[in-house]
C-alpha cells in the first residue's frame, strides 16, 4: 500500500468532513491508502501551550508524513481569502524539506470551506497552492468532466474541492460537494500511482 497524506486544519468540522470524503476517494484507488493528519491551532504567548497530541480525531502531522507519502492533499478553512494561520504555520516550517527537495515531483491538491459563498474559496485554494509549487509539487485540480462543477450552487471549483458552510457554519456538505471531494481524492491517488517509478 502507498500512502497519500490528507492534511487539514478544521475549527468547526466542515474541512474535516471534506477531508474524510477526499480520503474515501484516495482509498477507492487500488493500492492506495489515505493517511489523515491535522495541524494544531496556533497559540499566542498568552495562551497555554498546544497539546502534543490531540484529544481525539486525526493525529498531528509531522514532516516525516510529508516525506513518506507519495502525494498530499491540503485543506484549510478560509480566513479573509487565505488559508488559516495554523496551516500556514505548519507549511512555513517545511523549509528543511524544501532545501532537500523532498517533495519535488509529488502530486498535491487543495480543499477549503467558507462561511460566505463569495468569501474567498478560490483565493484560499490558490494561497495553499503557492507553497506546494515552491516545493516543486505537481498540483492537480478538478476538470469539468466532473458534472458536479456545472451543477453545484454551493462549493466546488476547478482549483479544488470546496464547501459553503453558511454564516453559522452549519450548512451540511451537499451531494455535489461530497462527490467533488471524492473525485479530487481519487484523481490525486490516480496521478500519484501513474508517477510511481
Amino acid at each position: 500500500m502507498k500512502d497519500i497524506l490528507v492534511l487539514y486544519y478544521s475549527l468547526h468540522g466542515s474541512v474535516k468532513q471534506l477531508a474524510q470524503h477526499l480520503a474515501h476517494g484516495v482509498e477507492s484507488v487500488e493500492g492506495m491508502r489515505a493517511r489523515v493528519r491535522t495541524v494544531p491551532n496556533v497559540m499566542t504567548e498568552r495562551d497555554s501551550p498546544a497539546k502534543l497530541v490531540p484529544d481525539s480525531g486525526a493525529p498531528y502531522a509531522t514532516h516525516q508524513d510529508l516525506q513518506e507519502c507519495i502525494g498530499v492533499a491540503v485543506g484549510s478553512p478560509t480566513r479573509f481569502g487565505n488559508m488559516a494561520a495554523a496551516m500556514k504555520h505548519f507549511l512555513d516550517g517545511t523549509s528543511g524539506l524544501w532545501l532537500n527537495g523532498d517533495l519535488i515531483g509529488k502530486p498535491a491538491c487543495v480543499f477549503t470551506s467558507t462561511a460566505s459563498l463569495h468569501g474567498g474559496q478560490e483565493t484560499t485554494l490558490i494561497s495553499m497552492m503557492m507553497p506546494l509549487l515552491h516545493h516543486g509539487m505537481i498540483v492537480v485540480g478538478l476538470p469539468y468532466s466532473n458534472p458536479e462543477l456545472n451543477q453545484t450552487r454551493s462549493g466546488g471549483t476547478p482549483y479544488g474541492a470546496s464547501h459553503w458552510a453558511g454564516p453559522d457554519g452549519r450548512e451540511p456538505v451537499t451531494e455535489e460537494e461530497r462527490k467533488l471531494a471524492f473525485a479530487l481524492g481519487r484523481r490525486l491517488a490516480e496521478t500519484a500511482r501513474r508517477l510511481l517509478p
